[in-house]
């Protein structure tokens, strides 16, 4: 059963309409403060002012603390309490649980970046847009726009205590045996994210997210879950840069590595792969790259069922993509891709 800490919990983050309780004071306390001070983060340790940076990733652990035990305490809740009170009680913590995974990577993200101007908040999203409560008004603090579809999801009818990981791809996943270790899991990843032999996985996971992690990794997260990673949300904030450069260097590069006759006596999706990378990539009019100017890439393996996971890795990257200067965001998808098609439309 629940104890009495996680019932205290439970209380204090839906205390009164406008009353919040110590926790989701907490959290919002901490929240503000981080996004307030964001320009400070990437002071080097030596610099004279480097305190400040300290400070800050201490809030930022707190903080990170704090949403991960309110995670835990959407899938104790789910686990522990008794069916009517689940059904009652089920659709906030979910809601709550899903905007904490995206502000908690979103705060991972600011550690790891170096943000030259002040944080544009949503303001230009209409009033009726932002909900009340503690989601409310920490969608409101999210740097996400007007992107409100992704905040109105029905909760799934059958709850799962399913917990999940939402991060940025951090800097140390980039070296060593860390990096080579995640590259091979999200290898194993196809666009329908079905696993695939050790042959045809480098050449898949390459024409998913080859050239955002080469080229713009700054902007890839990844969500995971106990079986590891389930999902990911890659973006370049200047498109047009980002395709000049992959075209012009990372696709010849990619293509003298793998050659068209690698594919011979591979699985379909390892040749449909290879075909992938020796094709000429379709140019993106300049009106969309003039009123869009970022593009995005996002994927879910089919065991993912829960659509708020989903809702968070699309917030996060919006998120960090706006906070950068962002006016706008796009996505490549094939006409003939149904399952994509689907994906995004079901996101908003």
């Amino acid at each position: 059963p629940l104890t009495l800490e996680e019932v205290r919990m439970l209380v204090e983050l839906f205390y009164l309409p406008y009353h919040h309780g110590p926790l989701a004071q907490h959290l919002l306390e901490h929240f503000r403060w981080l996004q307030a001070n964001s320009l400070g983060v990437g002071v080097p340790a030596t610099a004279p002012d480097a305190c400040g940076g300290t400070q800050w990733r201490d809030r930022a652990q707190s903080f990170q603390l704090l949403c991960a035990q309110t995670c835990r305490l959407h899938s104790r809740f789910v686990s522990s309490a008794g069916q009517a009170l689940l059904y009652d009680l089920h659709p906030y913590l979910w809601d709550i649980r899903n905007m904490l995974l995206a502000t908690s990577a979103f705060v991972l993200w600011l550690g790891c970046q170096s943000i030259t101007a002040p944080i544009l908040l949503g303001g230009d999203a209409e009033p009726w847009v932002h909900r009340g409560g503690l989601f409310g008004e920490l969608q409101a603090l999210l740097p996400v726009g007007n992107s409100c579809d992704l905040f109105y999801h029905p909760p799934p009818l059958f709850p799962s205590s399913q917990p999940y990981l939402l991060r940025p791809l951090l800097p140390l996943d980039k070296v060593g045996a860390v990096a080579q270790s995640g590259r091979r899991r999200l290898a194993g990843l196809s666009s329908p994210w079905g696993r695939l032999g050790s042959s045809s996985a480098p050449a898949l996971a390459g024409r998913l997210l080859g050239s955002f992690l080469s080229l713009s990794p700054e902007y890839t997260f990844v969500l995971e879950d106990d079986g590891g990673p389930c999902g990911y949300a890659a973006g370049a904030l200047c498109a047009e840069g980002f395709l000049q450069q992959r075209d012009s260097s990372w696709l010849p590069a990619i293509r003298h590595k793998y050659p068209r006759d690698l594919g011979a006596g591979a699985p379909a999706l390892g040749q449909e792969a290879l075909l992938f990378f020796h094709a000429e990539p379709l140019a993106v009019p300049l009106p969309v790259l003039r009123r869009f100017p970022s593009l995005v890439q996002l994927g879910m393996a089919p065991r993912v069922l829960d659509v708020g996971a989903s809702c968070s890795l699309a917030i996060c990257l919006l998120s960090a993509l706006r906070a950068n200067g962002s006016r706008g965001v796009f996505c490549q998808v094939s006409a003939t891709n149904r399952q994509q098609l689907s994906f995004y439309s079901k996101l908003g």
